[in-house]
């Protein structure tokens, strides 16, 4: 392929995904080319887009920042893309970056936006930055403590990096709730307690919800101890969700809370900004124990049958290879 040409994925119509090529230009002043290594499928989020789910309300906010095309459809989606910097910002160049871009082979973005993978980090890890920056969030969002006893419920990519994350802090009690006992082996690995939902633990300080589904935000509210907070970190596209507001959530004074990657969290926002939470993402990603959320990789080129697949099925990060 001529170096000034790409090959991109599409949805072309909810739930039909296609290879595209594309011209590229040169890089002007303040730009760099990225020659991609690896990308990232999201798949709760990628999910609801490759199926057409984004809400009409949520089309402009939901927009990542290389996107391409308009929701529904046809539209380049996706915000997990490393590579090497093959021209552009001379400092960077030979770079390995981590940038918010959809799947594509080659792209070019501002300097500002390509983010230097840190020594120790592989680049086939550092797919995970964005769900890790979600969960850096969350943790925030949640205001988790010194000693809480904190459940996860979810079992996904976003909530086994919240569970990970809450581990590290000195005392806490964390276990990771899902549905599917084979979570468990990926709890160990990143040094959680895991229960299926008849087995958790009740009465937690703290509570993230990461399933989104409905069972699992009724879970989330009952495993809720006096005066906690049970923060949802879910998003459900286009559906609506009931609440059992009527049995024990007035009684026990519970907070029921959202975070959302798009904001600094309230507390941090003033000292910190995206760019300064994105690399802490990317040096927390020195642990080995994530390559367990690591759940499949794939070629590029096997996007459009792939996707359908992934968007159906139990996989937490599904990587996907570009060399």
């Amino acid at each position: 392929m001529p170096t000034s040409e790409a090959r991109a994925f599409w949805i072309a119509a909810p739930g039909h995904g296609e290879i595209r090529t594309e011209r590229l230009r040169a890089p002007a002043d303040g730009e760099v080319l990225v020659r991609t290594l690896f990308s990232g499928v999201s798949r709760g989020t990628e999910s609801l887009v490759f199926n057409g789910r984004v809400p009409a309300s949520e089309r402009q906010r939901m927009r990542a920042p290389f996107q391409d095309g308009d929701f529904p459809a046809p539209v380049k989606y996706g915000y997990s893309a490393v590579g090497v910097v093959e021209d552009g910002a001379p400092d960077l160049c030979g770079r390995t970056v981590f940038v918010l871009h959809p799947h594509q082979t080659r792209f070019v973005v501002p300097a500002a936006a390509a983010r230097v993978v840190p020594d120790g980090v592989p680049a086939a890890r550092a797919v995970l930055a964005a769900n890790l920056e979600t969960a850096i969030n969350g943790v925030w969002d949640a205001g988790l403590q010194i000693g809480d006893r904190v459940t996860v419920v979810g079992g996904g990519a976003v909530g086994c990096l919240v569970a990970w994350l809450s581990a590290r802090i000195v005392g806490c009690d964390v276990e990771l709730v899902d549905v599917n006992p084979q979570r468990a082996a990926v709890a160990g690995e990143i040094g959680v307690r895991f229960a299926t939902p008849d087995r958790a633990d009740a009465d937690r300080d703290a509570v993230v919800h990461t399933s989104a589904t409905e069972v699992g935000l009724h879970l989330a509210l009952r495993l809720a101890g006096f005066e906690a907070t049970v923060l949802e970190l879910s998003w459900y596209g286009d559906r609506s969700v009931s609440l059992p507001l009527g049995e024990a959530f007035h009684a026990q004074r519970l907070t029921l809370k959202s975070s959302q990657v798009g904001v600094v969290s309230r507390e941090r926002r003033g000292r910190w900004d995206h760019g300064r939470r994105m690399r802490l993402a990317l040096w927390l990603l020195k642990d080995p124990s994530l390559d367990a959320l690591i759940t499949g990789e794939s070629d590029f080129e096997s996007l459009p049958d792939l996707m359908p697949a992934l968007a159906a099925g139990e996989t937490l990060c599904h990587r996907i290879r570009y060399v």
